[in-house]
């Protein structure tokens, strides 16, 4: 089962780069684990940490002002690359609920909303501005599931698209277990028969 959602208010971290490939969320070298946990430390970690381990203090993420964030803002084509579902472990992980980009990478879409976490597509241009007004650290934004829209502090909603299926998996908290289990009888009733006939 999956945590399910409705709606998330949040503090959101602006990263303001396009083509963001899923070696750079998540390095080839921490993926030794098939557990969902344990990821979040090294997100985006090249960006985030020097060579000898230090963090950088040009990176974003570091910056305590956005250390709350829930929401990730950022460019075009976000979780490009190899198909690794350890990509959106990692910034659930770290705490993040929802990204919002212009778009995604078919395999790292659907990998989020199998894991639980809410991938808003919306205008550039609406990106764009809300970076400028998260540079500071104090814009949080509302992800209305149910009713389809983004909205922030100053009244501006922006509606999203978002399939039916996964919205319904989101709302409800259902992984594919959950849904197989739905048709748990309709299972339990075949393996009789199978193993009667």
């Amino acid at each position: 089962m999956l945590k399910a959602i409705e709606t998330h208010t949040g503090a959101v971290l602006p990263l303001n780069r396009s083509h963001v490939d899923t070696d750079q969320i998540i390095p080839k070298q921490f993926l030794k684990s098939i557990k969902r946990t344990g990821f979040g430390q090294f997100l985006f970690y090249h960006w985030r940490f020097d060579d000898d381990g230090n963090k950088r203090s040009d990176f974003v993420l570091n910056d305590p002002k956005f250390s709350d964030a829930t929401i990730l803002l950022t460019g075009e084509n976000f979780g490009c690359g190899s198909s690794r579902e350890h990509a959106p472990w990692a910034l659930m992980d770290y705490g993040f609920k929802v990204v919002i980009a212009p778009s995604y990478a078919d395999i790292f879409y659907n990998n989020a909303l199998k894991n639980g976490m809410i991938p808003v597509i919306l205008d550039e241009s609406i990106i764009q501005d809300w970076m400028e007004k998260a540079a500071d650290g104090k814009l949080t934004l509302t992800v209305d599931l149910k009713g389809q829209h983004v909205s922030d502090h100053n009244g501006k909603q922006v509606d999203f698209d978002i399939p039916a299926y996964h919205k319904e998996k989101l709302i409800n908290g259902w992984d594919d277990i959950a849904l197989t289990l739905h048709h748990e009888d309709k299972i339990t009733q075949y393996e009789k028969q199978k193993r009667h006939a």
